[in-house]
Formats: structure tokens, sequence, C-alpha cells
């Protein structure tokens, strides 16, 4: 469940990125069209591919519960640091990035 963890993190971060106001408020910069469209693009395919560490742990039935509640945990998480600690929302996303191969080998 971490790996799903990690990547529905960062594919919410991705996603948040994408908004002009969330951008400037933790790069302090405007999102260029095309880094808003790979934003988008990015954190969509970021939560499609969470799907598949919490099936291939405990099952359809099951792992898509789990999903669920590891997508709600993860928008949960980020919705409480971005008012107060914006900084650490992108740190550990950008963490998450880095050390989802190595929860990757972990669920092979």
């Amino acid at each position: 469940m971490l790996l799903a963890l990690l990547l529905c993190y960062a594919g919410f971060t991705a996603l948040c990125l994408s908004m002009d106001r969330h951008h400037g408020a933790l790069l302090h910069s405007k999102p260029s069209p095309r880094r808003r469209l790979g934003l988008r693009v990015g954190g969509w395919v970021l939560l499609l591919v969470s799907i598949w560490p919490a099936v291939h742990m405990a099952g359809w039935s099951r792992g898509l519960v789990d999903w669920c509640a590891v997508l709600m945990l993860s928008a949960l998480l980020l919705v409480w640091l971005l008012p107060y600690r914006p900084r650490l929302a992108l740190i550990l996303a950008s963490v998450g990035l880095l050390v989802s191969p190595v929860a990757a080998f972990a669920v092979i």
C-alpha cells in the first residue's frame, strides 16, 4: 500500500500544481500552458498507475477498496499541508517519487 500512497500523493500534488493559484503560491510563478497540461496528464497518469499496486497486493475486490482509502488519505494529507506547510507538501511529493521505485521492488 505504500507504493499506492506515494503515487496518489504525487498525482494529487501534480494536479494541484496545474492550477494557477497553487502553482503561484508554491513555486512563485504562473505555469505555462504546456507545463499545465504536462502536470495534469502526469497527475492523472500517477493516479491511474496507483491502482496497480493496490490490486496486485489484495486482488480486485479488496484492492479497489484499499485504493479508494489511499486516495482519500493522500488527498487529505495534501489539503492539510497546503495552507500551513506548502513547502513540506512539495518535499513529500518529491521524496515520494524518488522512493517509489524502491517501494515498487517491495511489491514485486
